[in-house]
């Protein structure tokens, strides 16, 4: 079987963009980084193509790295191979509530 590919883009990432189809909860993703690293992590669940895995233990308040720059925080503990959106990332980017911070 081959196995689906996630890539993370810099060093700082701590999840990776899927780039695969058919992404379910319990198969296997390759995660190859710029370097030619690679790392097989087991997803906990259902991921849309393009969308973003994690790539380690993240707990509340903690910074979501994506292309070496911060995306938003965890709203929740987020484990290793979890899909990471709205459901459990609050962004911020773009939010005015939080200027100067």
């Amino acid at each position: 079987m081959e196995l689906k590919l996630a890539l993370k883009i810099d060093d700082l990432d701590n999840v990776a963009t899927i780039f695969a189809e058919g992404i379910q909860k319990g198969m296997d993703v390759e995660v190859r980084d710029k370097k030619g690293n690679a790392e097989i992590i087991r997803v906990n669940d259902d991921i849309p193509y393009g969308h973003k895995i994690a790539l380690k233990e993240l707990h509340r308040g903690d910074f979501i790295m994506k292309y070496g720059e911060c995306i938003g925080t965890a709203s929740c503990d987020i484990a290793k191979g979890d899909y990471v959106h709205v459901h459990n990332l609050e962004a911020r980017r773009g939010r005015g509530d939080i200027a100067g911070r």
